[in-house]
C-alpha cells in the first residue's frame, strides 16, 4: 500500500478533518492547504473539513479560512500541510491526542505525524498534493477551484518555474492545472501584486542592502524603518528577492525586527544554506530557508557563518 493511499485510508476512517500549515503563511502553504480542501470537499461530501490558521492579508485572495473552537478538534483527523517541524504549526501546539497526518516537501528534520509523507524531490507541497489525487485515481475530481489553489503555490515556490527545484514532472502538472478555466495570468498578477503604500519601502530596500564583493548581500529592517514606512513585517518580507538581480550576488540574508525576534529569510543562487539555518534554530530547503533570531548580534552571527561557508565554496 502506498503512503497517499495509507493517507486515504486514514481520512475515511474520521468524519472530521482539520488541516493546518506552517506560520507566516506563503503560497505554497496556502495553496497545498486549500488545495486540499476543496479536494476533500469534493471526494467527501458528507465529511466536516476545516482549514484553520492566521489571516495572511497579503494573500487573502487565495481563499477564507475557517474559524474553530478547541472542542471541535474532538474526535478529528488533523493534517498538516508544508510544515518541517512541529514548532512552525500555525494554530496548535504538538502533542496533541489527535491522529497527525504530515505532507510536506522539506528535509525531514522533525517527523512529528503519526503518517509522514515528505518528498524532498517534489517542487512544493502543492505538488505533492497533485501527485497524491493522481496516484489516488481522482483526477476526475479537479476542478477550477482546485486547480487554482495547486497552481499558486507551485509558482509561489518556483518562483514562477525560475527556481531550480522546477522539474519536468512540475511543468507537467503546471500544464494539465492551466487547462482549466484558472485565468493563470490574472493569478500571477494578483500574487505580484503590492498595494502602492509599499513602493516607497521597495525604494528603500534598493538604497540600503550591503553587497560585499564576494557576493554576499544583506539587508536589514529595523523597527524604526517600519514605522518610518508605515509598513508591517509581513508586507516588508514581500521583498525578500527584490536584490535578486543584482549582478555579482550569491547569497543574501533579509532581516525583520518582527518586535520579539527578528526574522532572517535566507536565499542562495547556488549554495546550499538550510544547513546554517538549521545551527541557529531554523531550516528550510538549500536554497530558501529561514530562521528568527533573538537580536541584531545573533543576526551579524548568522550572516558571518553564510559568508565563511561562501568563502569556502
Amino acid at each position: 500500500m502506498t503512503t497517499f493511499k495509507q493517507i486515504q485510508q486514514m481520512i475515511e476512517e474520521y468524519d472530521k478533518i482539520i488541516i493546518h500549515r506552517h506560520v507566516r503563511p506563503d503560497p505554497d502553504a496556502l495553496g497545498s492547504q486549500f488545495g486540499l480542501h476543496r479536494y476533500l470537499q469534493k471526494k467527501y461530501p458528507d465529511k466536516t473539513i476545516y482549514a484553520v490558521g492566521d489571516h495572511e492579508p497579503t494573500l487573502s485572495f487565495m481563499g477564507t479560512l475557517d474559524t474553530i473552537k478547541n472542542e471541535q478538534y474532538h474526535d478529528a483527523l488533523i493534517i498538516v500541510c508544508d510544515t518541517a517541524n512541529a514548532a512552525r504549526i500555525d494554530g496548535i501546539v504538538l502533542p496533541v491526542d489527535n491522529k497527525v497526518v504530515k505532507i510536506d516537501h522539506h528535509p525531514p528534520v522533525d517527523q512529528y505525524g503519526d503518517l509522514n509523507y515528505v518528498d524532498t524531490h517534489a517542487s512544493s507541497t502543492s505538488e505533492i498534493i497533485y501527485n497524491m489525487i493522481d496516484d489516488l485515481g481522482d483526477l476526475s475530481l479537479m476542478n477550477e477551484e482546485i486547480a487554482k489553489a495547486i497552481y499558486l503555490g507551485i509558482v509561489g515556490d518556483t518562483g514562477r518555474f525560475m527556481f531550480n527545484n522546477t522539474s519536468p514532472r512540475t511543468l507537467q502538472i503546471a500544464s494539465e492545472l492551466i487547462q482549466f478555466d484558472i485565468q493563470p495570468q490574472q493569478l500571477l498578477n494578483q500574487l505580484g501584486e503590492k498595494d502602492p503604500h509599499l513602493m516607497p519601502f521597495h525604494g528603500y530596500v534598493l538604497q540600503n542592502f550591503e553587497l560585499d564583493h564576494d557576493g554576499f548581500c544583506q539587508v536589514r529592517i529595523t523597527q524604526d524603518v517600519l514605522e518610518d514606512f508605515q509598513v508591517k513585517p509581513n508586507e516588508a518580507s514581500l521583498f525578500v528577492n527584490a536584490v535578486a538581480d543584482l549582478k555579482g550576488i550569491k547569497v543574501w540574508i533579509f532581516g525583520v525586527d518582527e518586535g520579539d525576534d527578528i526574522r532572517c529569510r535566507i536565499r542562495s543562487k547556488a549554495m546550499t544554506i538550510n544547513d546554517i539555518a538549521e545551527e541557529f534554530g531554523g531550516g528550510g530547503h538549500p536554497n530558501a530557508s529561514g530562521v528568527s533570531v533573538e537580536n541584531w548580534e545573533t543576526f551579524d552571527a548568522l550572516a558571518i557563518r553564510l559568508k565563511e561557508k561562501l568563502n569556502q565554496q
